[in-house]
């Protein structure tokens, strides 16, 4: 079969495209080019899948895998080896214009198959159900018959105590009822999926739901005639924002006065109304006279992979490997600057929590932003390192959380588009974001930091991404003071 022949065969991640939008699903067969390259926070997303599945080979060690074969390869070896009634990995199935690789097919009863689908995820979901439906499906197609679907996901329990166990790792679930369930009238949305991708022309779509679920669409164009303050920066509109742009409302500027809005809705429009920000000066100042000196401005930055890199570590458990810590010792003191960044692939912790020990202080407020993610880490912290819990239960009753005034809309800017995040507020406040830096988001600074340390990379290419973490964890503690500064001018 030739390349172009395969790329018009439906295979399962197509079929869900096709599922979620007719015309992601037309453009991906017939105009490629028009789809996004892969992020690199997505690519690092298929690479923990891509480990997590090969994890789960191991709890099958009389496995046969076939993943390497190419396209025709595979099927015609999937076809000889079924015979052996071993369990096959990356099988694939071919019928007419379906194909579908199987994770993990696995011999049951005389003349039965099991599907074995691996995720990296943590609970069932509907897209899971689908996936294994259009599997079982292409197998039944094919002849095979299959007695139970299963999914094997990560077990958030599993606590990493050297080599990784597959076993612990992760948990096996029986998804037959929901997949035969799923599978009522499938037949039909294959042949009209099939229909779509034959078609000549690319399908109309309006904006909705499933523009974001299961999956954000790549295919942003959709949303590019949308103007500045749309319907969907309404602040959690969710839900709302979709039934009021389909009733014919584009912009929060044209919320009817009668429509139900909570009072920071309310507040937004005003401001859109107005381009003004408002500034409850009296909240603010309430805020700003609860901080004590000295000011310590503290930001983490973490990973949290699927599979645990360090022993006393469950999947997905964030572990914070840099910190940045301003201290203003006084109103009239200048700002002094500390950092840690690990520099080796040990467990950073024990060396994090020494040097924030000596940097920290014992008085004074603590200043972050989101208050629950670092005080998270902090008691993850305390529970690995008893022998620090103590003091870590003291800076913990430090903690101020900068994100309030801003979640409480005692300050807000239209340029925030109903976001109280710190990467809205610092540009919409001071005029000074992160767009100069190269590392300038918490996602990419994770994966940035897990392809430097364990990826294997030259020292040149290494060393750049470590000044890069630098730069981009200190805008996050320097712009907190920025923040701060700019509200005492407000109520001066």
């Amino acid at each position: 079969m030739t390349e172009k022949g395969i790329s018009k065969l439906l295979s399962k991640t197509k079929y869900l495209n096709g599922l979620q939008c007719p015309r992601l699903i037309w453009i991906e067969i017939h105009e490629p080019e028009k789809i996004p390259e892969t992020d690199p926070v997505t690519q690092h997303i298929f690479s923990q899948g891509h480990l997590v599945s090969e994890l789960a080979k191991r709890l099958f060690p009389d496995g046969i895998d076939i993943s390497t074969e190419d396209f025709m390869g595979n099927i015609s070896s999937t076809i000889d080896l079924l015979r052996e009634r071993k369990p096959l990995f990356e099988a694939g199935i071919l019928v007419g214009k379906l194909y579908s690789r199987i994770d993990i097919l696995y011999p049951a009863a005389e003349e039965e198959w099991d599907i074995v689908e691996v995720k990296s995820s943590t609970s069932v979901k509907d897209v899971h159900i689908n996936d294994v439906a259009y599997q079982h499906y292409c197998c039944n197609q094919s002849g095979l018959n299959i007695r139970k679907c299963y999914l094997a996901l990560i077990n958030n329990q599993y606590v990493k105590g050297g080599e990784i166990d597959p076993e612990g790792l992760f948990n096996i679930h029986d998804i037959t009822d929901q997949v035969e369930e799923a599978s009522v009238g499938i037949e039909g949305r294959i042949d009209g999926i099939l229909e779509v991708i034959n078609q000549g022309t690319c399908p109309e779509m309006i904006i909705g739901l499933h523009c974001r679920d299961p999956y954000e669409c790549p295919l942003t164009d959709c949303w590019d005639s949308l103007p500045e303050h749309n319907i969907f920066s309404l602040y959690y509109g969710g839900k709302k924002s979709f039934e009021m742009y389909n009733s014919g409302i584009v912009t929060v500027g044209e919320i009817p006065d009668g429509y139900k809005l909570n009072d920071k809705q309310r507040i937004q429009q005003a401001c859109v109304a107005s381009g003004e920000p408002h500034v409850d000066r009296e909240a603010i100042h309430g805020f700003l006279s609860s901080l004590e000196y000295p000011l310590h401005y503290l930001d983490f930055e973490t990973i949290g992979p699927a599979v645990p890199l360090f022993d006393g570590v469950r999947p997905y458990q964030n572990i914070s490997f840099q910190f940045s810590l301003y201290v203003v010792k006084d109103e009239f003191s200048q700002p002094e600057h500390f950092s840690f960044l690990v520099s080796d692939t040990d467990d950073p912790r024990p060396a994090l929590l020494s040097e924030l020990q000596k940097t920290l202080g014992n008085s004074g407020s603590i200043i972050v932003y989101n208050k629950g993610f670092e005080e998270g880490i902090l008691r993850d912290l305390a529970a690995a390192f008893p022998e620090y819990s103590d003091w870590i239960e003291q800076v913990c009753s430090r903690l101020v959380d900068l994100l309030a005034p801003f979640r409480n809309f005692d300050y807000y800017h239209p340029a925030q588009k109903g976001s109280a995040s710190l990467k809205a507020v610092l540009p919409a406040i001071t005029g000074r974001g992160y767009e100069d830096l190269d590392i300038n988001d918490g996602q990419l600074a994770s994966i940035s930091f897990l392809s430097a340390t364990f990826g294997g990379m030259p020292e040149a290419e290494r060393a750049k991404i470590m000044e890069n973490l630098e730069k981009y964890c200190d805008r996050d503690t320097e712009g907190m003071i920025w923040i701060v500064d700019k509200l005492k001018e407000l109520c001066n």
